[in-house]
């Protein structure tokens, strides 16, 4: 007769045997990992003709798939917001401007970040490189976000060698502990990824956010990519963006070097690095199981300093002409997505989410409404997915009080730039049909008035959900703020905070929306509100 010991060993061998297929399928998960590099050029990849080496980018458009017209916010705070909750920034009051070292705003506790969904599905899940999302309190602390580890930069701007600083302020921090890891920051980078997929629990699958400060100014690199690309052509194409051309012609007038042989010494230095970790794949032997997205957090930094080139596209960083918004994308699943392809449906940042969640079969736990939708549809089988519905995309940065706007589908788009003076507002439009004319060379907006006003009055609607506290183009501190020695001891502990969002000034909710009814127009007192003008402005939360 077998003992009760025997009995339970066989017992529990039998449940081992039954878990087994729900065990095997947890293990093919795929890992993924994204890649956002910071104000990369259209025209600065190989795979678009461009005159900067990038080895790595063109392997993963031939082995994967070009998303042709990927489309971001024109500034960087925006678009991570977007790509970290799938939804619209401009609820959650991070579009004009980023989040300025001397701001204490972030993106509030309560909105739902990609990586939570991954971590709670039993994804391994870490982020390396630049945050910009929040570095008041730790309830915006990539740590409180989803991420487990966390290795980089609170801010951007924080240069390419040590000591990384921004303001002044050490900002370099492994979990919360400040570090001193000496090197140049792209290969850092890399070198940390690759770390962490080497040393990961290979039983699990891993979920990596690597966005790169390349190549974002103050540009630096290695002596031997600058001398690399030294005589590298300065002649671009003019952007035909007032605010971009004005700063190059400025430039030439007071007879300043180019900023564009730094700059692609700098992609050139993040293609090595992504390279690094396309080889880290291969040597794991996990590339045909893992997603690799790529894409830039806006177009090209064209104005004099930046150097990037968004040619044919016009304009660049900070407007709404498609060199702002339409950036460099391709991703790579082998087996899954076919090599070599190129996806021309409309897919945005706030897509991203969704998408990935689907392509890895991790349930979307967000209890807020994604303004994104699944594109794993298109990416996978070719489905034809229209963008019937606007997109929309809003930028004040650099110039206070100058607005880059648009509202834009597979037909249409709007572009309208407005200047907002202390006596009086001038607001210059731009109608294309984008499809037809991608590079936006006619202006349909005084032979289609009435398709203008009505663009018009729809992006109008869309900038009265904003925040009234959110982030604006305030280039510089407060009178007299002063940043801390180290940002990572900035950062206010969960236990020193209040348990809950500050109410405000209100004295209680009803008033609170009384106010917001009043403000009309003018932006939001509620948190993620939308206004029903067909109630008289009377609003209701979007969960």
């Amino acid at each position: 007769m077998a003992t009760c010991t025997t009995i339970q060993q066989r017992l529990l061998v039998l449940v081992l045997l039954l878990a087994a297929p729900a065990l095997a399928t947890i293990d093919e998960r795929p890992n993924v990992i994204v890649i956002v590099a910071d104000d990369l050029g259209w025209n600065d990849v190989g795979f678009h003709g461009g005159d900067i080496d990038t080895p790595s980018l063109d392997r993963l458009a031939a082995e994967g798939m070009e998303l042709n017209r990927f489309y971001t916010t024109p500034v960087c705070s925006p678009t991570r917001a977007a790509l970290m909750t799938g939804r619209d920034p401009i609820r959650l009051g991070v579009v004009y401007g980023v989040i300025f070292p001397w701001d204490t705003n972030g993106i509030h506790p309560q909105e739902h970040f990609l990586p939570e969904s991954f971590r709670a599905a039993g994804y391994q899940t870490a982020m390396v490189g630049k945050w910009h999302l929040g570095h008041a309190q730790m309830t915006y602390h990539p740590n409180n976000r989803g991420f487990e580890h966390f290795y980089g930069h609170l801010h951007t701007e924080v240069g390419f060698y040590p000591p990384f600083s921004n303001q002044g302020g050490k900002d370099f921090q492994r979990n919360g502990v400040s570090i001193d890891d000496q090197g140049y920051e792209s290969y850092l980078l890399a070198d940390e990824v690759s770390r962490y997929i080497r040393t990961r629990d290979k039983d699990k699958p891993f979920f990596v956010y690597m966005p790169f400060i390349a190549p974002h100014t103050p540009l630096d690199a290695p002596q031997e990519l600058q001398d690399k690309y030294k005589n590298i052509n300065t002649d671009l194409a003019p952007s035909r963006a007032k605010q971009t051309d004005d700063t190059r012609r400025i430039s030439k007038l007071l007879m300043m070097d180019s900023a564009r042989p730094m700059y692609a010494a700098v992609v050139d230095g993040m293609d090595q690095s992504i390279g690094r970790v396309l080889t880290t794949l291969d040597e794991e032997d996990i590339t045909d199981n893992t997603i690799v997205l790529f894409f830039s957090d806006n177009g090209g930094a064209a104005y004099s300093v930046g150097g990037a080139d968004n040619a044919p596209l016009r304009g660049g960083k900070g407007e709404t002409f498609e060199g702002g918004i339409r950036v460099v994308s391709i991703i790579r699943w082998p087996g899954h997505i076919e090599a070599g392809q190129k996806m021309n449906e409309i897919m945005t940042a706030m897509d991203v989410f969704p998408t990935l969640a689907e392509a890895a079969v991790v349930p979307a736990l967000n209890t807020r409404k994604f303004d994104g939708r699944s594109m794993w549809p298109a990416i996978s089988r070719g489905a034809v997915m229209p963008r019937e519905e606007l997109v929309y995309f809003g930028s004040e940065t650099p110039i206070y009080g100058h607005f880059n706007l648009t509202a834009f589908n597979d037909e249409w788009k709007l572009v309208q730039e407005i200047d907002q003076d202390q006596l009086e507002t001038t607001v210059t439009n731009y109608l294309f049909r984008i499809k037809d004319d991608p590079n936006e060379y006619n202006n349909l907006a005084a032979s289609h008035p009435e398709v203008v006003q009505e663009l018009a009055r729809m992006i109008h609607d869309w900038r009265a959900l904003y925040p009234i506290n959110g982030t604006r183009s305030q280039l510089v501190a407060p009178p007299g703020w002063r940043a801390p020695k180290d940002w990572a001891t900035y950062p206010i502990p969960l236990e020193d905070l209040q348990a809950e969002p500050a109410p405000g000034m209100a004295p209680d909710k009803r008033i609170e929306r009384i106010l917001d009814f009043q403000h009309g127009d003018r932006g939001r007192l509620t948190y993620d509100c939308t206004p029903n003008w067909w109630l008289g402005g009377a609003c209701t939360t979007d969960e």
